[in-house]
């Protein structure tokens, strides 16, 4: 399945925006997430939600202000993210999984499938 991520930008610290990842195919049996790269730093989990939606973790550092969620009708994932901060500022990911199981779904070399990337800014 291939993604495709959106929704990147440019926000000034306590904003918000929302990011999407559209896939080419069905992807309701697939584990879903989010990470991000910030210059110089190493991938980091965001977020990821279940198979069908029904469970979700975030890294603690997002934790109460960013929010993934999927419409699988839609073949979509999204993240919506407020009260941004500027080390939230990175490029960021999402990836999807069939075969994963659940204690992987936060380790990035478990998912076979990435978007290109979304560069969010956080910045005054």
């Amino acid at each position: 399945v291939q993604l495709q991520a959106c929704g990147g930008g440019f926000v000034q610290p306590g904003g918000s925006l929302r990011l999407s990842c559209a896939a080419s195919g069905r992807v309701s049996n697939y584990y879903m997430a989010w990470f991000r790269q910030a210059p110089g730093k190493e991938r980091e989990f965001v977020a990821v939600i279940k198979r069908y939606g029904d469970t979700t973790d975030y890294a603690d550092s997002v934790k109460g202000r960013f929010t993934i969620s999927r419409d699988n009708a839609k073949n979509t994932m999204y993240l919506q993210m407020n009260s941004l901060k500027p080390e939230d500022t990175a490029v960021y990911y999402c990836a999807a999984d069939n075969t994963i199981i659940h204690s992987s779904r936060f380790r990035a070399e478990h998912y076979d499938n990435w978007g290109q990337g979304t560069l969010v800014t956080v910045s005054s």
